[in-house]
């Protein structure tokens, strides 16, 4: 799965590159934004939900259900803004390279395990297209932290 190959390199690369960022950089917010360490905790609140997806759909009775969760609440309840940048970085990669391994570990049956995202869309998604989602927003989020 070339989603899985791109996110081993994100968990090598991403923390060199973000400590080349000033703490002005990384802390400062635009109206209504997030700042890049509050973008950061975003992709963990990201990893721990999703890391919980990935495992639990594997043995789902029946479509798995998506459980939405709040972005914005997260990111403030977990202070992600006023924490040392060096623990957010260990736990973003830890959090991924564990998704990493529960993913390339993950049965071809098991990939095609549907899943059921609560929308008004009607489309058929399964495990697998939800792992190369979560590859394509954590890609998403990191145009702007980088």
């Amino acid at each position: 799965m070339d989603a899985l190959n791109r996110l081993r390199n994100h968990i090598a690369d991403v923390p060199s590159r973000v400590v080349l960022r000033s703490a002005a950089e990384l802390t400062k917010k635009m109206r209504g934004k997030w700042s890049r360490k509050e973008i950061l905790g975003h992709l963990i609140d990201s990893a721990v939900n999703n890391l919980k997806r990935f495992t639990d759909a594997q043995f789902a009775d029946g479509p798995y259900p998506i459980q939405p969760y709040r972005q914005d609440e997260l990111v403030r309840v977990n202070h992600y803004q006023e924490l040392p940048l060096a623990h957010l970085l260990t736990l973003w990669q830890s959090l991924n390279t564990q998704i990493l391994y529960v993913a390339e570990a993950t049965p071809a049956e098991a990939l095609a395990q549907p899943v059921h995202i609560n929308t008004s869309d009607v489309k058929e998604y399964t495990l697998g297209w939800l792992i190369e989602d979560y590859v394509a927003h954590l890609e998403h989020h990191l145009k702007t932290l980088l």
